[in-house]
């Protein structure tokens, strides 16, 4: 059975689509960008700072979705400045400091919604403690 699943403490949806698509132990989070949960608005900053606060609104996110981060498998990563890469691996690297990282997709695009500079979905999975 799917769930639908949103959480308040982030920034809301601006479009119709659900955040968080939970099946069993999956869950398929859409793809983010760097709303500021306050104002719903694209912060101003370059890849980096979004990608921080993609990840900032991720953690605001997570209790809500049932999931922790030893759960994320996959994460797809879309952005506008390839060119600019080192900067956006320079925050997921940081985001990973203390665990193994997920399987990652990376991807240059020509544009993405509210013009943001990155975009970037989860899916999880829910090891079951036996």
């Amino acid at each position: 059975m799917r769930e639908w699943i949103t959480s308040s403490r982030g920034p809301q949806p601006k479009f119709l689509y659900t955040p968080c698509v939970k099946s069993g132990a999956l869950g398929v989070v859409s793809g983010m960008v760097a709303l500021d949960p306050d104002t719903g608005h694209l912060i101003d900053g370059d890849v980096a700072a979004q990608t921080q606060r993609i990840f900032d609104n991720l953690h605001l996110a997570l209790p809500d979705y049932g999931y922790g981060m030893q759960d994320l498998m996959l994460a797809r990563i879309y952005t506008t400045r390839m060119d600019q890469f080192p900067s956006i691996n320079a925050v997921w690297e940081k985001q990973f400091a203390l665990a193994a990282p997920p399987a990652r997709t990376s991807v240059g695009v020509s544009a993405l919604p509210l013009a943001a500079l990155v975009e970037i979905e989860f899916i999880f999975h829910q090891t079951q403690n036996t």
